[in-house]
């Protein structure tokens, strides 16, 4: 599956988001690819199809459900590693250094790392948006030290400028044991 577009939309009630999720798929033609709920009450949508049918469905949600919703963002051109970490799909290889940034909003830590990947030759290790963990997202890069540092700051500026970021690091030489872990 080629995806080229992607929409995502965080509203902060179930109710709202099922509804919303109703009203985008009704609004445009596009493909839900994921609706579920998060951690804590929240309500994310995931969608794709042509650029201009993304960003018209997502806009109708947020002005419809402004006062509910967190964060969105429709992503035109997504790196096909963030596809792949999205549905779980992560790096064959661990290599070099680590990089991690952490969000406040599972939608921000999609954009973060479609920019972090475009930003240096990094592959993500993980990505985890939501379930789980109070409704934050995070990522995992590896690479060589300067490509996971420009890589980890690329992503958390962008997760920065929408008052969403909640921490990075950088570990140049991580532990052996560590990579069992990430």
């Amino acid at each position: 599956m080629m995806l080229q577009t992607v929409g995502v939309i965080e509203l902060k009630s179930i109710a709202k988001g099922i509804e919303a999720c109703d009203q985008i798929l009704k609004s445009a033609e596009i493909r839900l690819i994921s609706a579920h709920t998060a951690c804590p009450g929240k309500y994310e949508i995931i969608v794709t199809g042509q650029l201009s049918n993304v960003q018209i469905a997502i806009d109708r949600a947020r002005e419809t459900y402004s006062s509910y919703v967190i964060d969105s963002v429709v992503l035109g051109r997504i790196e096909e590693s963030v596809i792949k970490a999205l549905f779980g799909g992560v790096a064959d290889t661990a290599k070099g250094a680590i990089g991690v940034v952490e969000t406040f909003s599972g939608t921000s830590a999609i954009k973060a790392a479609d920019t972090a990947v475009k930003a240096a030759a990094v592959e993500i290790l993980e990505m985890s948006i939501s379930r789980g963990m109070g409704g934050k997202g995070y990522i995992i890069v590896t690479g060589d030290i300067a490509d996971v540092t420009a890589a980890v700051e690329h992503g958390s500026q962008y997760a920065k400028d929408q008052g969403l970021f909640a921490g990075s690091s950088i570990l140049a030489a991580p532990h052996e044991d560590l990579w069992q872990y990430v």
